[in-house]
């Protein structure tokens, strides 16, 4: 009998441990992944402060600092490893250069960023960052890259069965073509201008 009581304790006993280590190696993994989410959405969100500092020292005219403190927000967007913040700080980057006298520059730099941005609109499947980029490429004047971009989400509105996603690109697409058309006529050479 004192047997069949240590047998039921032992067992019992392994059941418990067992128990309790899988609700530990849970709880774990449950604050594991819950760690990691808040530490990628402050990543995710980093740039905007820095871009709050940029706009701070453009408003003191403080344009030698504005320029560092937007190299910093440049740093936090890439490290979003997403598409608006990229958008975001290349939109900075051509007001700083348009206030600092770099305007050619900032544009340039600003085309680097926008396909950047575009790349990863593209790879998250966001319709909407797609065509925020074609706007920013549109406000460049860069005519390819605009039509390229609505190629692109045109593409993705018809993967995703969306009605009212092609119905955007659609809008968009046509906005577009009577801006080119609207340009054309002024200028008689055929070249969007801004």
């Amino acid at each position: 009998m004192s047997r069949l009581w240590s047998s039921r304790w032992s067992v019992q006993f392994i059941v418990a441990v067992a128990t309790m280590v899988a609700l530990m190696l849970l709880v774990v993994i449950v604050s594991e992944g819950i760690a990691g989410h808040a530490v990628a959405a402050e990543s995710q969100i980093a740039w905007k402060a820095h871009l709050e500092k940029v706009e701070d020292a453009v408003s003191r005219n403080d344009l030698a600092q504005a320029v560092m403190l937007w190299r910093e927000a440049y740093a936090a967007a890439l490290r979003s490893r997403h598409w608006e913040g990229l958008l975001a700080v290349a939109e900075a980057y051509r007001r700083l250069g348009g206030l600092a006298g770099f305007g050619r520059a900032s544009e340039a730099k600003a085309r680097q960023i926008y396909l950047a941005a575009l790349f990863r609109a593209r790879q998250e499947g966001s319709l909407d960052g797609v065509l925020r980029v074609a706007e920013a490429f549109a406000d460049l004047g860069d005519r390819e890259i605009v039509d390229r971009c609505i190629a692109i989400a045109r593409t993705m509105a018809v993967q995703a069965r969306d009605a009212r996603a092609e119905h955007r690109v659609r809008v968009f697409a046509e906005r577009w073509a009577a801006h080119k058309l609207e340009v054309e006529k002024q200028n008689g050479s055929g070249k969007v201008a801004r």
